[in-house]
């Protein structure tokens, strides 16, 4: 491993969880020595990939990092063929989707489709929620064993008063959402927004994604013709990819022999 460029790709994680930080915050959130940031900081600027605001001094990233986005979004084959599922998907429930792939920790949204009511809404895509307190990225881990030993491994936020952080309990909804390939979740990243959440697999039954209905507390629990129309969408999307079942078996490849976070057909 190289050590600047690891420091580098750590400072513009930091970034993007925390949006603004001051040099400071930067070097107390990695650890590492101010001036060690400061010369990372200094190298980022120029390529745009870090800028810094004139009033406040605080950093956040930059154009260059949304240039790259965009180009890594282009070339994703989920995005492409999640699409139309999701406009359909969104018109049959009157429902926002989301769709996310696993990101480290966290999921990051690849795809969002609005609710078709016509009401002004912020658009989704690129926006991190940690795993843990996701129906997205519930259903990411519940079939990947590497990734959901670093999540459940590590230090566990709570994004609400109902975000659940107790181990035991998560790896308890873990179990049910391998039995199901759904999962929930019911106002732990926002107040107010509940999630139902389904995996998605390729031709290796590797879990690439998950694709989701957010929906208002008031409109929770969802009714069953809605939970099969996610279901379905998860299936056709799944079996598009090359998947042969759905949801994915749970003795996948891992990510140290596949080279990506993946694993292999559950039985239908």
């Amino acid at each position: 491993m190289i050590q600047s460029i690891d420091r580098a790709l750590r400072v513009l994680t930091v970034l993007a969880g925390d949006h603004r930080l001051s040099l400071g915050e930067i070097a107390q959130r990695l650890d590492l020595p101010p001036s060690t940031v400061h010369g990372i900081v200094r190298t980022l600027l120029p390529h745009r990939m870090v800028v810094q605001e004139h009033d406040s001094g605080h950093y956040r990233l930059g154009p260059a990092v949304l240039t790259l986005g965009n180009v890594y979004l282009d070339t994703l084959e989920l995005r492409s063929r999640v699409a139309p599922w999701a406009e359909d998907l969104a018109r049959r429930t009157g429902l926002a989707v989301r769709t996310a792939v696993m990101l480290v920790e966290d999921v990051v949204v690849v795809h969002h489709e609005p609710r078709p009511d016509g009401s002004r809404q912020m658009p989704e895509v690129g926006i991190v929620i940690p795993a843990h307190a996701s129906a997205l990225g519930k259903a990411l881990l519940a079939f990947d064993d590497e990734a959901a030993e670093t999540v459940l491994g590590g230090p566990l936020r709570s994004m609400s008063g109902d975000t659940v952080t107790d181990v035991r309990a998560l790896r308890g909804q873990l179990k049910t959402i391998r039995q199901t390939g759904l999962a929930e979740e019911v106002e732990e990243a926002v107040l107010g927004e509940c999630e139902l959440a389904a995996v998605l697999c390729d031709r290796l039954g590797s879990p690439v994604g998950a694709i989701g209905l957010v929906a208002p507390a008031e409109e929770w629990p969802l009714d069953a013709a809605v939970v099969t129309a996610l279901r379905t969408a998860a299936r056709s999307v799944s079996r598009e990819l090359g998947a042969t079942s759905w949801p994915p078996h749970g003795d996948a490849p891992k990510a140290s022999d596949m080279g990506t976070r993946r694993k292999r057909p559950r039985p239908a």
